[in-house]
């Protein structure tokens, strides 16, 4: 299975009128970072089809996420890997455990967990397993996320970076990384 991790774009401090944002969760992506999210998007495409997409519950990284979802409109958004894999498009799960703070390695559990439960779900249609799983997230978490995957220091992620793994599990020491896609926006 090829595992995607991907920094959100450019994120702003203030509202559009200008206000400061009440929360980090708020901030949202600046013109730069919309662009940088296309890019990065389009690259993707190119070489990867994801079959589910995982993203943080903050805003930054939903916009993010949306220059996925813009090329494939009806992809529904589920709290449930269960919902979201009843439908006929690449689902969308929204997964608390991987915002910036949060632990590394509980957030490989939970994606683990997640592509286990999926792959069961697919196994009881009689259709493939999970080939390409794109996780939207953030600093320091994703870096953290890819250093235990290949057993590497972490390394830090740049703006709307995704980095590719081919893994047989989502679990620490278990991924190799094959590419890297970063955007031209700066």
């Amino acid at each position: 299975m090829q595992l995607i991790l991907m920094r959100h774009g450019q994120a702003g401090y203030y509202n559009a009128d200008n206000t400061p944002v009440n929360s980090d969760a708020e901030r949202q992506l600046t013109a730069v970072g919309r662009q940088q999210a296309q890019q990065t998007a389009e690259a993707i495409f190119k070489h990867y089809q994801p079959d589910l997409y995982v993203v943080s519950p903050y805003i930054r990284a939903k916009q993010t996420l949306e220059a996925f979802t813009l090329n494939q409109p009806q992809v529904p958004h589920a709290s449930s890997v269960e919902l979201a894999l009843s439908a006929n498009f690449t689902p969308v799960i929204e997964l608390e455990s991987i915002t910036p703070d949060a632990n590394p390695l509980k957030a490989l559990h939970a994606l683990l967990n997640l592509t286990l439960e999926a792959n069961e779900i697919y196994k009881a249609q009689d259709l493939s397993p999970l080939q390409c799983v794109l996780v939207v997230c953030h600093m320091p978490i994703v870096a953290k996320m890819a250093g235990l995957l290949t057993a590497q220091s972490a390394e830090a992620y740049g703006l709307a970076e995704a980095r590719v793994f081919e893994t047989e599990l989502i679990a620490a020491d278990m991924g190799i990384e094959i590419d890297r896609v970063e955007p031209i926006a700066r």
